[in-house]
Formats: structure tokens, sequence, C-alpha cells
């Protein structure tokens, strides 16, 4: 489905990804997972052309991807829920989720999006008049969640969904996400709890200093190797 070749991609005359090559196929769940500076970030941000690239190329269904400005993203069914939750402090919960579905193409099917998001995430059905910003962080994590899914995306990107969570609701976003999964959404999870993370993915890529040093089958991963090389022992 989504083809990452050969990119390189930074911030001015910092380059950060060096000739990054993966591919998340269609109806699976593929983790990146690194330690902080690996790059992981910056290729989700390449991948939504809000870093441009100095190298290779993205595709979607063999369709070039990269020059396609960000706003354009939801147009090829591609949505992205960023780290650090940045829901809409000042308003409702109901009205962040519509902005969701904000693109013209989908507000016809705001209701019924809607009433699946409540469905999916019963706590927000509770708190829909509630503002965002008085949301607890698991709240706000499930709201991102939800307003990435309003657009009903053939692709959801996912940036670091546990970071500074309690330990029950990390369970919670993981079950989520295997539903998520069952159901036939292609996904991109970057997470730095490998363990959960390998334990949900289909496929596996480890990020090192902007390269990819490790690429493999989740079945196949063995948690202390993989350790080994995230910590570059």
């Amino acid at each position: 489905m989504l083809e990452v070749d050969q990119i390189r991609a930074g911030y001015g005359a910092i380059n950060v990804l060096w000739d990054v090559t993966l591919k998340a196929e269609a109806g699976k769940l593929t983790t990146i997972i690194g330690p902080n500076g690996a790059g992981k970030t910056t290729l989700l941000r390449a991948i939504m052309g809000l870093t441009p690239l100095t190298g290779g190329a993205i595709r979607l269904d063999g369709q070039r991807l990269n020059g396609t400005p960000t706003w354009d993203m939801a147009d090829h069914g591609i949505a992205m829920i960023p780290e650090g939750r940045m829901v809409f402090r000042d308003m409702g919960v109901e009205e962040n989720l519509v902005m969701g579905a904000f693109h013209q193409s989908h507000r016809a099917h705001v209701k019924q999006r809607l009433e699946q998001a409540y469905a999916m995430f019963p706590r927000l059905r509770e708190r829909r008049t509630q503002l965002a910003g008085s949301l607890s962080g698991g709240e706000a994590q499930m709201l991102a969640m939800a307003r990435g899914l309003m657009s009903n995306p053939r692709l959801l990107i996912i940036d670091e969904p546990s970071l500074g969570l309690a330990p029950l609701v990390v369970n919670e976003l993981f079950e989520i996400l295997e539903r998520l999964k069952a159901g036939g959404r292609t996904i991109i999870l970057v997470e730095q709890n490998t363990e959960r993370a390998v334990g949900v993915a289909d496929h596996v890529y480890l990020m090192q200093s902007g390269r990819v040093a490790l690429s493999q089958p989740a079945s196949q991963v063995e948690l202390q190797h993989l350790h080994a090389l995230y910590f570059a022992r």
C-alpha cells in the first residue's frame, strides 16, 4: 500500500533520514520503533508532506505521494494522530471530532462517524460537551485517535500514543489498536514501548540514527536482539 523508497529528508542543512526504505501493507499494522533522535517523527512528517524530501520517493498504491500538500492527504485517505495528543483545548469533545471530518468530502458522513467514534470510545460520549482541555491525558489521547478516524482513513498513522499515560490506559489503547487491526485498518504505529509495539504488529522496523537497522515480521522478532540493537550494544 505505502512504499517509502530510499528517502532522505531533514531540516535545512541538517539531514535526518538517510536512504530510508520501508513498506506498510494493506490491512496490516506496521510498527516503527527506535530511541529518541532516531528519525521516527521526521519520517512520519515526510510521509505527511510536512518535511520535504531531498531524495527518494513515497508512493501510495503505486502513485507518487511526495510533493502532495499536507492538507490534501485526506483526499488520499491518510490521517495522522500526532504525538502529544494536540487536541483543540478550547473546543468541546464533539467539536474536536467534527474537525476530523472537516474536509468537504467527509462532511456528509459526520453523524454516522460520530456514532462509530462514541461506540469505540464510550467515555467520549459522556464528555461530548466538555472542553477538550479539561480531559485527562488518556481521554485526550482517545479523542485524538477518534478524531483521526472521523475521515475513515485508508491509512492511519499514529505517533507515540502511549507516551506519558498510565499503564491501565495504555492497555486500553492497545486493545483499541487490536480492534482496528482486526477490522482491516492499515496502520503505521510509532512507539517506544517495544514489547507492546511488537505484540500488536505484523511487521517491525527499528530505526537508528536516521536509518533502518532492522526490518522483520513481528512473529520473528527476538526482543533481546531487538533491545541490543535499540540501545546500540
